[in-house]
């Protein structure tokens, strides 16, 4: 699934193209995706200037005078600029097409990815409004992290992987964060010192940092904007290095399941 690194690369590689471009068009060729593309978008959008492209967590934010478009990339999926004329392929659901005659399309195999339009504050959407601080924004810090743990058992990764606590840290980025951090992934998170969530944070922002300037993490579908993979994988320390040598300590590198995900984490290094 992109991640906060491959969110923020498409967000880096479209904006150029699609900043200050009037929409001619919204072509719709399939609403079903996780939910409905919103039916009111093609003719909201139409006609007007996407004047701010932001991102919040893991959604994109095109905004025009008359509303914001949110957009979730889902399992799969990819936002690109492409000449509008280029043909459409099965799985390239919607264009948002630009005066400039290039166009944004979205392409998402499996169809979890998201398309809705808002005319109200998209930070107040239901799929905004609960999201936890940004994790390389100046609110998120050690002490949030340790006041909200206390009492919590979870293991310390899928505490930082919940939204709601910080949002945009996925699977990998989490398991790289903590073994730069030298914590155990499955350490309850209510048991984690503030010294040692004060690493953690540190380490999170570094690791999202070194990703985003690689343009993310390419593991199966993901390809930025402009249709580059992203080459941060040949970075990774321990996520899918499973039995390979520890790049501190040598020991093979662990894995373990949690929560339905595969971690990976060095026995020795982390504790």
């Amino acid at each position: 699934m992109p991640e906060l690194p491959e969110v923020e690369t498409t967000r880096r590689g479209i904006a150029p193209y699609a900043l200050g471009q009037r929409v001619t068009q919204v072509i719709v060729r399939n609403p079903h995706l996780r939910q409905l593309v919103s039916p009111q978008l093609a003719g909201a959008l139409a006609g007007h200037v996407i004047h701010a492209i932001d991102r919040r967590g893991k959604y994109l934010l095109l905004r025009s005078t008359p509303g914001t478009v949110i957009i979730h990339l889902g399992m799969s999926g990819n936002l690109r600029v492409l000449p509008a004329s280029v043909a459409a392929e099965k799985h390239d659901h919607v264009d948002i097409v630009l005066a400039s005659g290039r166009c944004l399309r979205l392409r998402d195999p499996r169809r979890f990815g998201t398309v809705v339009w808002t005319d109200e504050d998209p930070l107040q959407h239901i799929l905004l409004r609960s999201l936890g601080p940004e994790p390389l924004d100046d609110d998120f810090t050690a002490f949030h992290l340790y006041q909200s743990s206390r009492g919590r058992k979870i293991p310390v990764k899928q505490f930082i992987m919940d939204g709601h606590i910080v949002t945009g840290v996925g699977n990998i980025y989490a398991s790289e964060s903590l073994f730069l951090a030298g914590i155990h992934p499955g350490s309850g998170a209510g048991r984690v010192s503030l010294k040692r969530y004060e690493r953690l944070t540190v380490a999170i922002r570094q690791v999202l940092n070194a990703a985003i300037q690689q343009g993310g993490t390419t593991l199966r579908d993901f390809h930025d904007g402009e249709g580059k993979p992203g080459y941060f994988q040949q970075q990774l320390n321990v996520y899918g290095r499973a039995g390979e040598p520890c790049p501190t300590c040598q020991r093979p590198i662990a894995q373990l399941r949690q929560g339905q995900r595969s971690t990976f984490y060095c026995v020795d290094c982390q504790t």
